[in-house]
Protein backbone atom coordinates (compact mmCIF):
# COMPACT_ATOMS: atom_id res chain seq x y z
CA UNK A 1 0.00 0.00 0.00
CA UNK A 2 2.64 2.11 0.57
CA UNK A 3 3.36 1.79 -3.01
CA UNK A 4 -0.46 2.96 -3.45
CA UNK A 5 0.05 6.12 -0.98
CA UNK A 6 2.91 7.61 -3.33
CA UNK A 7 1.04 7.00 -6.23
CA UNK A 8 -1.60 8.85 -4.78
CA UNK A 9 0.61 11.03 -3.19
CA UNK A 10 2.26 11.49 -7.03
CA UNK A 11 -1.48 12.05 -8.45
CA UNK A 12 -2.17 14.45 -5.81
CA UNK A 13 1.14 17.15 -6.37
CA UNK A 14 0.13 16.37 -10.21
CA UNK A 15 -3.32 17.93 -9.79
CA UNK A 16 -2.10 20.63 -7.55
CA UNK A 17 0.44 21.54 -10.30
CA UNK A 18 -2.68 21.74 -12.55
CA UNK A 19 -4.71 23.95 -10.35
CA UNK A 20 -1.50 26.03 -10.09
CA UNK A 21 -1.82 26.46 -14.02
CA UNK A 22 -4.53 28.98 -13.91
CA UNK A 23 -2.44 31.06 -11.37
CA UNK A 24 -0.07 31.55 -13.89
CA UNK A 25 -2.11 34.30 -15.28
CA UNK A 26 -2.23 36.11 -12.40
CA UNK A 27 1.77 35.84 -11.97
CA UNK A 28 1.86 37.33 -15.79
CA UNK A 29 -0.97 40.09 -14.38
CA UNK A 30 2.15 40.20 -11.51
CA UNK A 31 4.73 40.64 -14.13
CA UNK A 32 2.64 43.25 -16.44
CA UNK A 33 2.11 45.36 -13.18
CA UNK A 34 5.51 45.67 -12.68
CA UNK A 35 6.91 46.13 -16.63
CA UNK A 36 4.26 49.15 -16.44
CA UNK A 37 6.34 51.13 -14.82
CA UNK A 38 9.31 50.06 -16.68
CA UNK A 39 7.46 51.33 -19.41
CA UNK A 40 6.59 54.76 -17.72
CA UNK A 41 10.35 55.18 -16.62
CA UNK A 42 11.31 54.41 -20.45
CA UNK A 43 8.42 57.24 -21.41
CA UNK A 44 9.94 59.79 -18.74
CA UNK A 45 13.61 58.75 -20.53
CA UNK A 46 12.00 59.59 -23.89
CA UNK A 47 10.79 62.61 -22.77
CA UNK A 48 13.38 63.70 -21.27
CA UNK A 49 15.64 63.07 -24.35
CA UNK A 50 13.42 64.67 -26.74
CA UNK A 51 13.43 68.03 -24.33
CA UNK A 52 17.59 68.03 -24.22
CA UNK A 53 16.43 67.16 -28.15
CA UNK A 54 14.11 70.22 -28.54
CA UNK A 55 17.09 72.33 -26.34
CA UNK A 56 20.02 71.40 -28.41
CA UNK A 57 17.98 72.41 -31.26
CA UNK A 58 17.68 75.97 -29.88
CA UNK A 59 21.15 76.07 -28.83
CA UNK A 60 22.37 75.62 -32.63
CA UNK A 61 19.58 77.82 -34.29
CA UNK A 62 21.22 80.36 -32.31
CA UNK A 63 24.91 79.67 -32.70
CA UNK A 64 23.77 79.90 -36.15
CA UNK A 65 22.31 82.78 -36.12
CA UNK A 66 25.29 84.58 -34.12
CA UNK A 67 27.46 83.12 -36.90
CA UNK A 68 25.38 84.48 -39.85
CA UNK A 69 25.34 87.42 -37.76
CA UNK A 70 29.31 87.26 -37.13
CA UNK A 71 29.48 86.69 -41.04
CA UNK A 72 27.56 89.31 -42.23
CA UNK A 73 29.56 91.62 -40.35
CA UNK A 74 32.46 90.82 -41.04
CA UNK A 75 31.22 91.59 -45.10
CA UNK A 76 30.11 94.27 -44.10
CA UNK A 77 33.40 95.58 -42.61
CA UNK A 78 35.57 94.02 -45.33
CA UNK A 79 33.04 96.47 -47.93
CA UNK A 80 33.79 99.61 -45.81
CA UNK A 81 37.65 99.07 -45.73
CA UNK A 82 38.10 98.40 -49.26
CA UNK A 83 35.69 101.79 -49.73
CA UNK A 84 37.71 103.38 -47.33
CA UNK A 85 40.62 102.73 -48.96
CA UNK A 86 39.00 103.39 -52.32
CA UNK A 87 38.73 107.05 -51.38
CA UNK A 88 41.30 108.01 -49.22
CA UNK A 89 43.06 106.81 -52.45
CA UNK A 90 40.90 109.06 -54.64
CA UNK A 91 41.55 112.33 -51.82
CA UNK A 92 45.19 112.07 -51.69
CA UNK A 93 45.37 111.92 -56.00
CA UNK A 94 42.67 114.48 -55.01
CA UNK A 95 44.60 116.70 -53.31
CA UNK A 96 47.83 116.52 -55.40
CA UNK A 97 45.90 117.81 -58.00
CA UNK A 98 44.72 120.46 -56.35
CA UNK A 99 48.74 121.35 -55.33
CA UNK A 100 49.35 121.62 -58.81
CA UNK A 101 46.06 123.80 -60.19
CA UNK A 102 48.37 126.80 -60.13
CA UNK A 103 50.50 126.00 -62.16
CA UNK A 104 47.72 124.88 -64.60
CA UNK A 105 46.23 129.02 -63.86
CA UNK A 106 49.70 130.29 -64.42
CA UNK A 107 50.57 128.38 -67.70
CA UNK A 108 46.98 129.79 -68.53
CA UNK A 109 47.85 133.29 -68.18
CA UNK A 110 51.17 132.85 -69.71
CA UNK A 111 49.27 131.86 -73.12
CA UNK A 112 46.88 134.80 -72.86
CA UNK A 113 49.52 137.06 -72.79
CA UNK A 114 50.51 138.75 -76.34
CA UNK A 115 54.33 137.77 -76.99
CA UNK A 116 56.88 138.28 -80.08
CA UNK A 117 58.47 135.34 -79.67
CA UNK A 118 56.84 132.26 -81.34
CA UNK A 119 59.01 130.20 -79.80
CA UNK A 120 58.44 130.89 -76.55
CA UNK A 121 54.64 130.80 -77.01
CA UNK A 122 55.23 127.36 -78.82
CA UNK A 123 56.50 126.08 -75.70
CA UNK A 124 54.20 127.08 -73.31
CA UNK A 125 51.27 125.58 -75.23
CA UNK A 126 53.17 122.57 -75.24
CA UNK A 127 53.65 122.09 -71.60
CA UNK A 128 50.02 123.38 -71.65
CA UNK A 129 48.83 120.44 -73.68
CA UNK A 130 51.22 118.13 -71.65
CA UNK A 131 49.67 119.06 -68.52
CA UNK A 132 46.21 118.67 -69.44
CA UNK A 133 46.58 114.99 -70.96
CA UNK A 134 48.38 114.37 -67.42
CA UNK A 135 45.20 115.35 -65.83
CA UNK A 136 42.91 113.81 -68.08
CA UNK A 137 44.55 110.24 -67.59
CA UNK A 138 44.70 111.16 -64.06
CA UNK A 139 40.38 111.93 -63.98
CA UNK A 140 40.79 115.27 -63.85
CA UNK A 141 38.38 117.14 -66.61
CA UNK A 142 37.65 120.54 -66.77
CA UNK A 143 34.22 122.32 -65.61
CA UNK A 144 33.16 123.25 -69.09
CA UNK A 145 31.44 126.95 -68.40
CA UNK A 146 30.08 128.61 -71.12
CA UNK A 147 28.74 132.15 -70.95
CA UNK A 148 25.40 132.20 -70.91
CA UNK A 149 25.04 128.80 -69.35
CA UNK A 150 22.48 128.41 -66.30
CA UNK A 151 24.61 129.02 -62.69
CA UNK A 152 25.06 125.48 -60.91
CA UNK A 153 25.94 126.07 -56.96
CA UNK A 154 27.40 122.52 -57.00
CA UNK A 155 29.67 123.41 -59.84
CA UNK A 156 30.29 127.42 -59.67
CA UNK A 157 31.38 129.92 -57.23
CA UNK A 158 29.57 133.12 -57.64
CA UNK A 159 31.88 135.93 -56.99
CA UNK A 160 30.21 139.06 -58.88
CA UNK A 161 26.49 140.14 -60.41
CA UNK A 162 25.87 141.66 -62.41
CA UNK A 163 22.46 143.70 -64.30
CA UNK A 164 22.58 142.47 -68.04
CA UNK A 165 19.04 142.81 -69.69
CA UNK A 166 21.03 140.92 -72.63
CA UNK A 167 21.16 137.07 -69.70
CA UNK A 168 18.21 135.67 -68.25
CA UNK A 169 18.37 135.42 -64.21
CA UNK A 170 21.33 133.07 -63.05
CA UNK A 171 23.16 132.81 -66.06
CA UNK A 172 26.54 132.99 -66.00
CA UNK A 173 28.03 136.18 -67.59
CA UNK A 174 31.66 135.20 -67.52
CA UNK A 175 34.65 132.89 -65.93
CA UNK A 176 37.18 133.93 -63.90
CA UNK A 177 38.98 130.93 -63.02
CA UNK A 178 38.40 127.28 -64.14
CA UNK A 179 37.39 124.90 -62.38
CA UNK A 180 37.75 120.63 -62.26
CA UNK A 181 36.52 117.55 -60.97
CA UNK A 182 37.75 114.62 -60.69
CA UNK A 183 35.48 111.96 -61.40
CA UNK A 184 32.44 113.33 -59.84
CA UNK A 185 34.03 115.06 -57.44
CA UNK A 186 34.77 119.11 -57.62
CA UNK A 187 38.18 119.69 -56.94
CA UNK A 188 37.88 123.29 -57.27
CA UNK A 189 34.87 125.09 -58.11
CA UNK A 190 34.64 127.34 -61.09
CA UNK A 191 34.83 131.10 -60.01
CA UNK A 192 32.03 133.27 -62.30
CA UNK A 193 30.23 136.42 -62.64
CA UNK A 194 26.02 135.40 -62.10
CA UNK A 195 23.80 137.84 -64.21
CA UNK A 196 20.98 138.83 -62.39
Amino acid sequence: MSEKTAQNDAAEEKKAASEETPETPKQNVKKDTKSAPTEEKSKKKKDKSEEELETLKKELAEEKDKYLRILAEYDNYRKRSQKERESIYADVRGDMVEKFLPVYDNLERALKQATTDEAYYKGVEMIMTQFKEIMANAGVSEIEVAAGAAFDPALHNAVMHVEDENLGESVIAEEFQKGFKLGDKVLRFSIVKVAN
